[in-house]
């Protein structure tokens, strides 16, 4: 049976659906397909990489990470629906002069603290001391210079100075991956800057041998960017020590080897943009043709509602208290509303309400714009949230397992979609048939946002119908089942 007509008028072409025969194709095709309705093979022959979270090694997980987090995770589901084979990557900035500050201010103030005497989580004993050292430089700049100092005996393999940075390194991953358990964030392969920063450095000689890059006279390695508009940017300090981007392009290349790739993409917050053009830049110079398939999936920045978030002063959201924060919540809701019983696990249904807002909460705006975050808002069961698009999910299974269990004659008859004539009936047949096409979009620009809004409309269009239409009371047994069929 045809979906449709096409209708000449005038110099256009309009498209006339047949709603019941689209809702008759969708029912097969939802029983044939199931959960992978909505997935195609457009990226079959792809292989993606995509790096998020990135770390730091001297302060736990903060909100700002956890949008990179959740951008990275859906990012990379998405692309698997449309057929790419993904890998899922994180490099932990596990070196540099901001590891040191935290070591140094441990060596001055710590008195030998651990996780264990203290009772505090690994990622969080280091990021107290890191708060500390700010606190110190301000009193005494010579501290700064001090940890460039560190830095520099790091590099140079001093034992002391590798044994301290081992054991707050250790204590810092414990707490990350605790945390990275709990939320629900996964990885295929670890990097770490520690065993990456040479491999760079290496290949920024290389370069300089080639006369692609040059040497000023302080002795500092430098690459002209005037071709792409820009300035110049230095690669290797004077002292011969490497920065971000030295370790970036070593990792880059590594990665490639490991791991051939059709694209790699950086998910990366958009402070980041002039450092990935410079980056993709300095690959490209070097004769890696793979330097064209490197993507910087940039995102705005999470704010509080009182301002930016500094980690170096301690005023951040901080992401394992967050959780506990909107698990809490999400548990006075259950008991507010007296549904404890409902559940088989409070607890475990309470964190997966948290982790729902969450997520959602930071993936319904648009990657490229900067945010405010509301904990409160989240969690709410009403508007916009990861709770309402939960609750109304909850209310359809609930429904259905009704049916299941109690209207087996109804459940013999065969679906007749031409019931379904109200207008949200034709509106909800129509939204679900978008859906394939929402996926395709949200995997070419690399956009949740795009789901959530389809998810959050599509629910608002069902609660509506549901609202004002009976299922499992309908007028007739034909119209429960098909009514059922389009839940």
């Amino acid at each position: 049976r045809p979906l449709g007509d096409l209708l000449v008028a005038g110099p256009y072409l309009n498209v006339r659906i047949d709603t019941a025969a689209l809702a008759t194709a969708l029912s097969v095709q939802l029983s044939e397909q199931k959960e992978l309705y909505g997935t195609n093979k457009s990226m079959a022959e792809k292989r993606v990489t995509i790096e998020f979270s990135c770390p730091n090694t001297n302060k736990p997980l903060h909100l700002g990470h956890m949008r990179n987090d959740s951008l990275g995770e859906s990012v990379a589901a998405i692309l698997k629906a449309n057929g790419a084979t993904v890998r899922k990557v994180n490099l932990i900035n596990n070196r540099g002069v901001h590891i040191c500050k935290s070591m140094l201010a441990y060596q001055k103030f710590g008195n030998g603290e651990t996780p264990q005497s203290s009772g505090i989580k690994g990622d969080h004993l280091v990021g107290k001391y890191y708060v500390m050292f700010a606190q110190w430089a301000k009193e005494d700049p010579a501290a700064e210079d001090q940890a460039q100092e560190m830095l520099r005996q790091w590099e140079a393999g001093n034992e002391q100075v590798i044994e301290l940075w081992k054991l707050m390194n250790g204590w810092t991953l414990d707490g990350l991956h605790e945390s990275y358990q709990k939320m629900g964030i996964s990885f295929d392969a670890y990097y770490y800057e520690s065993e990456t920063y040479k491999y760079g450095k290496d290949e920024i000689l290389k370069g300089l041998e080639q006369g692609v890059f040059y040497r000023e006279e302080d002795g500092s390695v430098w690459v002209d960017l005037e071709p792409i508009k820009l300035d110049k940017k230095v690669l290797l300090r004077k002292d011969g020590t490497s920065l971000y981007m030295t370790q970036d392009v070593g990792t880059a290349i590594m990665r490639h080897k490991d791991w051939p790739f059709d694209s790699l993409i950086y998910v990366v917050a958009s402070e980041q943009q002039y450092h990935f053009r410079v980056l993709f830049y300095v690959l490209d110079r070097l004769g890696y043709d793979w330097a064209k398939d490197l993507h910087h999936l940039s995102y705005g920045m999470v704010n509080l509602p009182d301002g930016k978030m500094k980690s170096r002063e301690g005023t951040v959201v901080d992401a394992d208290e967050l959780v506990d924060t909107l698990t809490s919540l999400a548990r006075k809701e259950i008991e507010a509303k007296e549904r404890e019983a409902l559940v088989d696990d409070i607890e475990k249904t309470s964190q997966s309400i948290a982790l729902g807002a969450l997520n959602y909460y930071l993936l319904q705006v648009t990657p490229t714009k900067d945010m405010i975050f509301n904990p409160a808002e989240s969690i709410s069961f009403n508007g916009n949230t990861g709770p309402y698009l939960q609750y109304m999910g909850a209310r359809i299974s609930s429904m259905l397992r009704k049916y299941e269990s109690e209207y087996a004659d109804i459940q013999k008859l065969g679906f007749d979609s031409s019931l379904l004539t109200l207008s949200d009936e034709r509106e909800l047949i129509k939204q679900i048939a978008l859906y394939p096409e929402v996926v395709r979009k949200a995997g070419a620009s690399y956009d949740p946002s795009l789901l959530c809004s389809y998810l959050y409309d599509l629910s608002k269009l069902f609660s509506r119908w549901y609202h004002d239409n009976p299922v499992l009371k309908a007028a007739t047994p034909d119209l429960v089942r098909s009514r059922i069929e389009l839940a």
